[in-house]
């Protein structure tokens, strides 16, 4: 009995103290967690947080202290994405005033609520009954092309190929007959058509008039219906690279101001967190 009762005491003597060394063990990687968070190393300290929630699941303390630790991490990254955005969206805000020179702002107060912004020798005032590309972005760096045709006798087109004596070529998405997006109309025996192709459905067309030449002649192509082509003008080109330009300015806006407004609602939250000690 004496034996038992000395073998089970040296049994629980040594549970304890491998419990201690877990929960040193699971201090030491806090610590290289704190270090890294005052040194600014918020992914890598990120990491050692995790490490410690696979490796010691039981140590109850050090994970209530890693979770306070991991909220200040995420404060501070929130707080530098907003400096971030603060420094940079006035530069863009600039640039895009800049390019915005070359520009038309349209928006209709009763039917739109992002307005967009076209370039001035391609307002629809500037090219009623003619066949042309047009495009545009609006506020929020969203670009288009749309392919317009005029004539006589209907196409039913729905997408556009662009294309260079080479052989290389790009194509846009196929938009099918909606009345919005792809709609027609009829006036005076002429026929009206107008395709739009936004975001993914033009990026790889955008990109192809972006990356040619500035000699290189481009051929569009209305597809999806009767056979119809045009050849871009130099000016078609410098409308497409310039709305290219403007867009990604206004892209980069638009993305600094969402994620602003997200980190600041995420300090909120955490404030909340920290200072009530869930």
């Amino acid at each position: 009995m004496k034996n038992y009762s000395t073998y089970l005491l040296l049994a629980i003597t040594a549970l304890l103290l491998s419990g201690c060394g877990k929960t040193k063990e699971a201090r030491a990687h806090l610590d290289e967690a704190q270090g890294l968070y005052e040194n600014q190393h918020f992914e890598a300290a990120k990491l050692e947080i995790d490490s410690i929630r696979t490796l010691y699941p039981q140590e109850v303390d050090v994970l209530k202290d890693a979770l306070v630790l991991m909220r200040l991490i995420e404060r501070s990254q929130s707080e530098r994405n907003i400096a971030f955005c603060d420094s940079l969206t006035p530069i863009r805000l600039q640039e895009a005033e800049q390019l915005k020179k070359g520009f038309v702002f349209e928006k209709d107060s009763v039917y739109d609520e992002i307005g967009n912004y076209i370039w001035k020798q391609l307002t629809i005032e500037r090219n009623v009954q003619r066949s042309y590309i047009r495009c545009g972005v609006d506020e929020k760096g969203v670009m288009y092309l749309a392919s317009v045709y005029y004539g006589s006798r209907p196409l039913n087109h729905t997408g556009l190929k662009l294309s260079t004596p080479d052989g290389a070529y790009a194509e846009t998405i196929a938009v099918p007959y909606d009345g919005g997006m792809n709609y027609r109309f009829k006036d005076e025996g002429n026929t009206t058509e107008v395709v739009t192709y936004k975001k993914e459905k033009c990026v790889d067309a955008v990109n192809f008039v972006y990356g040619a030449g500035d000699k290189i002649r481009i051929k569009a192509e209305y597809t999806g219906g009767t056979a119809y082509a045009l050849y871009l003008s130099e000016s078609d080109k410098q409308a497409i690279k310039a709305t290219y330009d403007l867009s990604a300015v206004l892209s980069d806006i638009e993305a600094m101001r969402v994620e602003k407004e997200k980190s600041t609602k995420k300090i909120m939250y955490l404030d909340g967190k920290l200072k009530g000690g869930e």
